[in-house]
Order: structure tokens, then sequence, then C-alpha cells
């Protein structure tokens, strides 16, 4: 029999308030438009779906001020748990982050995920409502192995929203995500609870076998990604669901973990035999001896946590401060420490590490603390734990916190756990007139936040991200004149909007430099005022951050335009200090030496320093043989 809550919510206990459906359906829409939409990887889909979340949360506010709302004004309490992070990460996001912007947004991540847990545990309490959202999930995930089969047997550079998939993925499949270790964890946590449903007799033969079947079609997927972390998670924790039992013998228990391991190896073994895929990608692990690009970025995490133990470095700043640790010859660009547990020791310390996974071990822990003393929370629970648990391990090794659709749904499945055994408070917050006063006003403040800042911080981000794609676009694929100063007329106007709508946004300021300057370089008449406001849009932007080597780049390019060359080597400088190893900090410096027939020398031997670094960078072999020929 499913849990219900500790008192009725409508006259029948079965059938869930409106409320709860609503609440329900909306959190399903949400979630299914934020996984079809790479999984809201993108700065502007994350924003977007914060702010739908947001909504959601206003209307249960709003639900909770009608009198007689049915329990909608209360919060479960395992919720609370995750509270003291949130406000101690909001924190660090205003007054430790260099990059602001970043660190706010970063911020908007960790709320979506505990707002989307919070809202859960409302609806997982009644049978209808957690059906659905069971279902959107198990829905997505035949979805995602449709689209994965699509990218790996009919057109592999495929990608949802019109985009090309990454040369270092063709071959895998990623389904509606762009990376396959997204797709493969989404999966790895579905796989466990499709299995026990079609293990359990008492299920009906029809429901076991279209799950057995859902089960067959998310290990198609799990194989077709080849991303051995989520394998490997997967399997461990199959391997450790036996070591859990209670009840059951010592000999049982290490024997079914031996079985369950056995199995694995020879599920891996075959797979390796008869998949070119599989094959190479267990040789190159074999053969570079382990992980080589992942210890490296590990490495900067660690060593930035240990120049800010406390505090950590600020929300959001990892990827700019990765350049004070990177080696030569290491060209990509991690965004972040493929390592979920680091990242978040190095953004935000020691305080915010024990607050956020202490939150974490404190729903846990009362959650198992009830297990025993609610009835009816045998079934699939155990099974939602093995997923949790290969989550849990599979985010050692990549940055699934920060894809929303993987947050959302790791939120929803342990809702779905902890509400069948934690069970939320009997009585209503704040039930008197001034509560449900304070509960509408909060309704109105949430929406006015969704609509009027997140709302717009999304279409901002949105035009500077597809305006920085096409100026991209021209650098590897050059037009015309006349055709690259249309796209570049063009992306300079979204860039302009996006500075109008989200003044906050540094990226949107250098951006915006940056076009000016190249519109500037095609349209010789309008240079020089171009070239005052790219200075006036770079020194925006480095008035929101200081350390990101990108600004002030923009800013030495606009000074150098307007002929104050000693300014700008100031500000190169000031690049090449933040960035010693990128090659580009040393391409951009090579320009500003070249400028001056007295310093071309040094642009030589930046160039020299340049390919050193990154041999096949082509802007600087250019720039070399156009300073060889002047001499």
């Amino acid at each position: 029999m499913p849990v219900l809550p500790s008192e009725p919510m409508s006259e029948s206990p079965l059938r869930a308030p409106r409320w709860v459906w609503l609440q329900a359906g909306l959190l399903a829409l949400n979630f299914t438009w934020t996984t079809l939409v790479l999984g809201g990887y993108l700065r502007e889909t994350l924003l977007a779906s914060v702010a739908f979340t947001t909504l959601i949360v206003a209307l249960k506010f709003a639900a909770g001020a009608r009198a007689g709302d049915g329990g909608a004004g209360r919060w479960h309490p395992a919720g609370w748990w995750l509270v003291p992070f949130l406000v101690y990460a909001g924190i660090n996001a205003a007054t430790v982050s260099p990059v602001g912007w970043l660190g706010w947004w970063d911020w908007l991540g960790w709320a979506q995920l505990v707002a989307t847990f919070w809202l859960a545990l409302d609806v997982v309490a009644w049978p209808g409502p957690r059906r659905l959202l069971r279902g959107t999930a198990l829905g997505l995930g035949v979805v995602l192995v449709a689209l994965g089969c699509y990218q790996r047997f009919v057109d592999a550079d495929w990608l949802m929203l019109g985009r090309t998939q990454s040369r270092y993925f063709i071959g895998r499949a990623s389904g509606a995500f762009g990376i396959p270790n997204s797709m493969a964890v989404f999966l790895a946590l579905l796989l466990p609870m499709t299995l026990a449903v079609a293990l359990r007799r008492e299920c009906g033969r029809v429901v076991r076998l279209l799950a057995l079947g859902a089960a067959g079609l998310f290990a198609l997927g799990l194989v077709l990604t080849v991303s051995r972390g989520p394998w490997l998670a997967l399997a461990l924790a199959l391997a450790a669901w036996p070591l859990m039992q209670a009840g059951k013998s010592r000999r049982w228990r290490w024997g079914l973990t031996a079985g369950v391991l056995g199995g694995a190896l020879a599920a891996g073994a075959l797979l390796y035999a008869i998949s070119p895929g599989v094959k190479m990608r267990l040789d190159g692990l074999a053969r570079d001896r382990g992980e080589k690009t992942r210890p490296i970025v590990w490495r900067a995490a660690w060593e930035l946590w240990r120049g800010a133990p406390v505090l950590g470095t600020g929300a959001g700043s990892y990827n700019t401060l990765f350049e004070r640790h990177r080696p030569e010859r290491f060209w990509d660009e991690p965004q972040w420490a493929h390592n979920d547990y680091l990242n978040t020791l190095s953004d935000y310390g020691a305080v915010g590490f024990f607050l956020c996974f202490g939150g974490v071990a404190g729903v846990a822990w009362g959650a198992m603390r009830r297990r025993r003393t609610v009835p009816g929370t045998d079934g699939p629970g155990g099974a939602h734990a093995v997923g949790l648990l290969a989550f849990a391990l599979a985010l050692t090794v990549d940055f699934h916190l920060k894809m929303p659709s993987l947050a959302m749904l790791v939120a929803g499945v342990a809702a779905d756990r902890v509400g069948r055994t934690w069970l939320g408070q009997a009585g209503r917050a704040g039930a008197g007139q001034t509560g449900r006063i304070s509960r509408g006003l909060g309704a109105v403040a949430l929406a006015g936040l969704a609509v009027g800042w997140i709302g717009p911080q999304a279409r901002a981000e949105g035009w500077r991200g597809d305006a920085r794609r096409k100026i991209d676009r021209l650098v590897f694929k050059p037009q015309p004149a006349s055709e690259e100063l249309a796209v570049l007329t063009g992306a300079h106007g979204q860039l302009r909007l996006a500075t109008a709508l989200d003044p906050r946004n540094a990226q949107a300021w250098a951006d915006a430099a940056y076009a000016a300057v190249l519109i500037g370089r095609l349209d010789h008449d309008r240079a020089a005022e171009l070239a005052v406001e790219a200075e006036a849009a770079a020194r925006r932007a480095l008035a929101g951050s200081r350390v990101v080597p990108e600004f002030w780049w923009r800013l030495g390019v606009s000074l150098d335009v307007q002929g104050r060359w000693a300014d700008g080597g100031e500000a190169f400088a000031r690049g090449l200090r933040l960035a010693p190893n990128l090659p580009q900090a040393w391409y951009y410096a090579a320009y500003h030496f070249s400028l001056n027939p007295a310093t071309r020398p040094m642009a030589l031997t930046a160039i020299a320093t340049c390919l050193r670094l990154d041999p096949w960078f082509h802007g600087a072999e250019a720039l070399a043989e156009e300073l060889k020929s002047v001499r």
C-alpha cells in the first residue's frame, strides 16, 4: 500500500488535490523540456528552466495562501536540511566569487535542485501524481535511447537544437544530451528501478514484461554511450546492494556481490570482444594507464581549494581560476572539475562542502531512521537506493550536478525514495490570516523574480551565446568581406540587446567589445568610433571581473586600435599573468608587439611560445609568416 500524508489532504485519501496535480504536471513539463534542450547545458536554457521552477514554487505559495489549502502551505521537513547550504552559497556568490554573474547562475542551479526535491516531496505522497513523475522519467529514458540509436546507426553528427556533435563523441550515443556520459548516468539511475519492478512477483505480468523491456532498452542505451564512468558506478552500486541487506547471511551477501561483479566483468569482456567502440575506449584507458585529462583538472581543483580552504575561491569560479594551474600543452576549457565533490570543495570551501553534502547526509539519515517505523515502505525503495548510489559514485568523474536535467532527475528520484518513508508533519505552517497573506506576497515576489529578473537574463544570455557562436564560426569558415560584415553587424546588435537587458553579464560586454573591433576592421570609416565603443565595453566587462584573461585582451585590442599602444601593453601583460600557459594569451601579446617595429622580435618570441604551447595554432603561424615577410 502506498504511503499517504499523515493527514487527509482531500475527501478521498487516494485522490490528490488539484494543486498537487498541477504541481506534478508542471514539474514533469519542465523536466521534459529541460532534458530535450541538451539537458539544460546551455546557460540560457538553465536560466529558463530555473525561471519555470521559480514559477512552480510561486504557485505553491499561491495555493498555500488560499483558505483551506489542503496542506499546500506546508514544506516537507526533509528539505530544510538543504537550506543552510543555499543561504551560504548565496552569500558566497555575492561576496567571495570573483565572477559574480557566474556565481549567481551557479547558485541558481543549486536552488533549482533543492526546489525540485522539495516540490517533488509534495507529489510522491500521492499515487497518481507520483506515477506521473515516474512515467515522465521512464518515458524520457525511452526517448533518449531512441535518439541515441538514431545517432549511432543513422546520423552520427546529429544533436538537438540543430547542433552538430563534437568530433570527440562521434560513434557514441548521447541522446538529447550533447555528452554521452550524461545520457549514461540518466539511464544508470533508472535501470535498477525498472529491474526491481520486473522482478517483483506482486506486479502483474503485463507490468513486469513492460518493465523488463524498459530495462533491456536502458541497458542497450547504456552500452551505446560507451561511457566507462557510469558503467563502473552502476556495477559497483549493484555489487554493494547485497551487502546492505539486513536479515541475510554473510555468505549470501558476499556470494551475491561476487556474482554481480563476475557478471559485470563477463559483460565487459563480451562487449570488448564484439564492439569496436568499447575496445577502442578500453584500449585507450590501458594505453594511458588510467585517465589522462581528468587528473589534471582534479589537481587544479585541489590546489585552488588549498589556496582558500575555508570559503573556497567563490561560486562559479573554477573554470576561470583554472588558468592559475593550467599545465603546458593542455588546451581544453574544462568548465568544471569533472568531479562534483572537488568542484564544490574548490568553489565553496570546507564550509560549503560540509553544508552541502552534510545536508544530503542529514536527509538520508532522516529517511533511514524512519524506514522501519513507517508501514508500506517496502518495494522499489532498495532499487532507488542503488540508482542513487550509482549516481553518487558517478559524480567522482563528471559534473552531473551541473546539468539541470540530471540534477532534476536525481532530486525527483531522491524525493520518491525519501517521501515513501519520511512523512510530512501534520498541520499547516502559518495557517492563520497572517500566514496566508505572507504566502500570497511570497507568490507575487517569486513570480516577479522569475518573469522580471531571471527570464530577461535567459533571453540576454541566449542572444549573447548565439552572437558569439556566429562570430566564432567566421574564424573557422571565413566569408567574403561583405557577408562577414553583415554577420558581425547582426551579432553586434544582439550583443547590444544582451547588455541592455542584463548589464551584469560581463561576458556579454566582452563579446560586444570583440564584435565592435572586428566590424571596425572591415568598416574603416567607423573604426575609430567602434574602437572607443569597444574600450568602453571591455571596461564594463572588467568591472564585472578582473580575473578573466579574455577581458584584458579585449581592452588591449581596443586600445591598440586607438593608437594607445603603451596602455594596450599593460592590458596584455595582465592577461599573460592570469593565464601564463594559455596559447591565446601569447598570441594576443604577439599581435600587440607586432604593431611596433621596435618590438617585432618580441612578437616572434611570443609566437614561438604560443606554438610551443599549441603547435597547431594556425593564427600564430599566419602572424609569424606575415612578420617574416615584412622584415
